[in-house]
């Protein structure tokens, strides 16, 4: 989508027609955002009325949002002033392009609120560990006493902000590539890369339109705004961001270049003075958990946060659910949940975490990624494997004599199949490397799911 010349022009709302296309989180609070400013919404969603919320139904009804429902009409689109896409709606469908010929404005919901906020953003994306940056990042501005709105793509949408009319000093917004797709001003004070690894390529074209995507973050950035990007990342340590903004990188080992890393047990930051932090108290695993932390240290140094803020921060954080988090132990069996890892990146993140003999248990809907990564980073102390959902059958053709495995009916099954592959001092580990759509709600009801089928083991049920 063409960028706007004004990075903070703004819609002129009242009376206006807008439709907003889905009726999931951001759909409902940009609609309802809409009518309490004035504006004519017609919401639009593909499922029958039976199968939508009906509390938010009666809500925007009550607003006076008029609801289609059970499908999209073209004169719905080509009749809007103005069109508000939630994130999982593709922009290839033969209603957005008509909407798109007849040149009436196409945004997603972040973007519409975006132009309507004026609290400094941080801003977050990369394929793996946006949420737990964010989370860390709001956590750390609350430490140092800010008022902070956390949301975006991690729940609480940006509309949703507005329409409670509370002033946050701070925003810090999670960002999708799917958001970013629909981008035309945003423009956040600071926006942070923090890897990218091939997914979601049953929705763009390739890899490349999927990279595009994501560093479309800082591209109406400049002077007085700051991008923050991993150096060891391979796509991101070839990256030049817009002349006129400060970046910085960061990166595990010290090197020409690197403004924060880590060396003898300590991160090192070189921004606003000298800094050492240290991490004897910090309890993520993984070496991409430092990743994130050398992020936030970055991002916290550039707004001047106190270091003893940022060192209570760090002491404190234990994460969040879904994310390598520990389970239960059944005869000496250890058992981690980590449903987050819905891509081949992040699995493969997991598994590196441990050096303990491991069992894996993977699988979903299938997004399109070659899975020898997973396969490559398997060899060594993943001693066997269970696959489940959609992508079985590719996941068991992909580790065809590499290590054993068998096929699972869900997830109870999975966990039992595991807890007999593994002995005493083994992890079993939750990595699916897959969306959760073929079986679940989403990746926290796989997660949770997981954690009942180990309750079960437990108890011996």
């Amino acid at each position: 989508m063409d960028n706007a010349q004004n990075p903070k022009s703004q819609l002129n709302i009242p009376s206006s027609r807008f439709l907003v296309v889905g009726l999931g989180t951001s759909g409902y609070w940009a609609a309802r955002w809409l009518a309490e400013a004035g504006a004519k919404v017609t919401l639009s969603d593909m499922k029958e009325r039976s199968q939508l919320d009906p509390e938010c139904l009666k809500e925007l009804q009550t607003l006076g949002v008029t609801l289609e429902t059970g499908g999209h009409h073209e004169e719905t689109f080509l009749g809007a002033d103005a069109i508000v896409l939630s994130p999982g709606v593709p922009l290839d469908t033969p209603f957005i392009r008509a909407a798109l010929q007849k040149k009436i404005p196409l945004m997603g919901e972040m973007e519409l609120a975006a132009r309507h906020v004026d609290a400094p953003m941080i801003a977050v994306t990369g394929t793996n560990g946006k949420t737990t940056v964010t989370s860390f990042m709001g956590r750390m501005l609350e430490n140092a006493g800010y008022d902070v709105f956390v949301g975006g793509n991690i729940g609480t949408p940006l509309t949703a902000y507005l329409a409670g009319g509370k002033k946050a000093d701070y925003l810090v917004v999670e960002v999708s590539s799917f958001q970013l797709d629909t981008m035309q001003q945003f423009n956040p004070k600071i926006s942070m890369i923090l890897n990218i690894s091939p997914d979601h390529l049953d929705r763009y074209a390739d890899y490349q339109a999927y990279i595009k995507s994501k560093l479309r973050i800082f591209e109406n950035q400049g002077p007085g705004q700051t991008v923050i990007l991993n150096a060891d990342d391979p796509v991101l340590s070839s990256v030049t961001p817009p002349n006129g903004t400060t970046v910085f990188r960061y990166g595990l080992k010290k090197n020409e270049g690197i403004s924060a890393f880590i060396e003898k047990g300590e991160i090192v930051s070189a921004v606003n003075g000298k800094n050492r932090f240290n991490l004897s108290a910090f309890s993520l695993a993984g070496s991409h958990n430092l990743e994130n932390l050398l992020a936030v240290i970055l991002a916290g140094r550039t707004l001047d946060l106190a270091p003893e803020s940022i060192q209570k921060t760090m002491d404190e954080f234990k994460g969040l659910p879904n994310r390598l988090a520990y389970t239960n132990q059944v005869s000496g069996i250890r058992f981690y949940n980590d449903s987050k890892a819905t891509n081949v990146d992040a699995a493969v993140r997991a598994v590196k975490s441990f050096d303990k003999p491991l069992i894996l248990i993977a699988g979903g809907r299938h997004k399109g990624s070659d899975y020898q990564p997973l396969v490559q980073s398997c060899r060594g102390n993943v001693k066997g494997a269970v696959f489940m959902g959609e992508a079985a059958s590719l996941l068991a053709d992909a580790f065809t004599g590499e290590i054993p495995f068998s096929l699972a009916v869900g997830m109870k099954d999975a966990v039992s199949r595991a807890y007999g592959l593994a002995e005493s001092g083994d992890i079993v580990l939750l990595a699916p490397a897959c969306s959760s759509f073929d079986m679940f709600k989403d990746y926290d009801h796989r997660g949770r799911a997981f954690e009942a089928a180990v309750e079960d083991l437990l108890n011996g049920r």
